[in-house]
């Protein structure tokens, strides 16, 4: 179910039915933000059985695609950490075979900054030289990570955090608690992915307001302790993961109450700064990155981090 980006649903619906749509086109925003949700849901839209305007979310055509098995659909993701140029290959093969049920093939590219340099190449080709009648949507957190000819030729389409009160709308038919409905709005931090991960794995909400706990502690004991909690959480990548998104989406929220503040107030940070919590952000982007994309030494990198705390 789509949670909020009316505007981009609006505009894509639009566009198609004047009959200007593009041949593609790039979902940039945060991860679990929704962009993968949209695009399954315009392909969709573009295939429902009953064409009454909107996804049925019940004929054969609705179900096939949420469930992957739809034939006019391509769903490309990173192998070992890229998308390779043998995948970007079969993908222009399938692309050039008539479609079998639809009037078009959807080709969807998740993280599509994963694309090597041979894939981008490659794929740059079927940009240039589209086969038959098809719609390609790429979908990245990083687009700056993509060729500049491959941006130039696609139709960009931002996504940004959901408000809280269109999080709160969709917990409310869920059946939520008032306290559950706050705690997630909170803690999801305006992505609808993440919403859905607390409602089918509780645990993860109770995990997130742990580390939240644990930034306190860190940040009032001395680099002993914190290089310790560097090296322990090394060894869990998973954990680094999680644990660097908490960190990276309560420090933002934290700017934000320091700038509101005017100085910095903010619970627990009363001795940090506005600037020293902006080297904070930036930081953890930058190690969030590293890890997640290169071989950097995760321990070594995470170390680095504690020396801002």
């Amino acid at each position: 179910m789509l949670i909020g980006h009316q505007k981009q649903w609006e505009f894509l619906k639009k566009t198609f039915d004047s009959g200007k749509l593009p041949h593609s086109l790039l979902f940039q925003g945060q991860e679990q933000i929704g962009k993968k949700t949209l695009a399954l849901e315009f392909a969709k839209y573009l295939n429902c059985e009953k064409k009454d305007g909107k996804p049925c979310h019940e004929c054969r055509s609705c179900q096939d695609i949420q469930n992957n098995r739809y034939p006019d659909l391509i769903l490309i993701e990173p192998r070992d950490k890229e998308i390779q140029i043998s995948q970007i290959r079969d993908l222009s093969w399938q692309l050039s075979l008539k479609p079998y049920f639809s009037n078009l093939k959807i080709a969807i590219i998740d993280n599509a900054h994963l694309m090597n340099q041979e894939a981008q190449n490659c794929f740059l080709k079927t940009l240039e030289e589209p086969k038959g009648n098809s719609l390609l949507i790429l979908i990245t957190e990083y687009p700056e990570l993509l060729f500049s000819t491959i941006l130039s030729r696609v139709q960009k389409i931002k996504f940004f955090p959901v408000r809280p009160e269109e999080i709160e709308i969709y917990l409310k038919k869920q059946g939520c608690s008032l306290e559950k409905i706050k705690e997630i709005s909170r803690f999801s931090f305006g992505r609808p992915g993440r919403v859905n991960d607390f409602l089918e794995d509780p645990p993860k909400l109770e995990n997130y307001k742990e580390k939240i706990k644990e930034i306190l502690k860190i940040s009032n004991s001395n680099l002993g302790f914190r290089l310790q909690y560097a090296k322990n959480l090394a060894e869990d990548p998973v954990a680094v993961k999680n644990t660097l998104e908490v960190w990276l989406r309560f420090f933002r929220g934290a700017l934000l109450n320091s700038i509101a503040s005017n100085p910095a107030s903010v619970k627990g940070f009363n001795n940090y700064s506005t600037q020293k919590i902006k080297k904070i952000i930036e930081n953890l982007q930058k190690i969030s990155y590293w890890i997640s994309n290169t071989n950097t030494n995760t321990r070594l990198a995470l170390e680095i981090l504690m020396l801002d705390f």
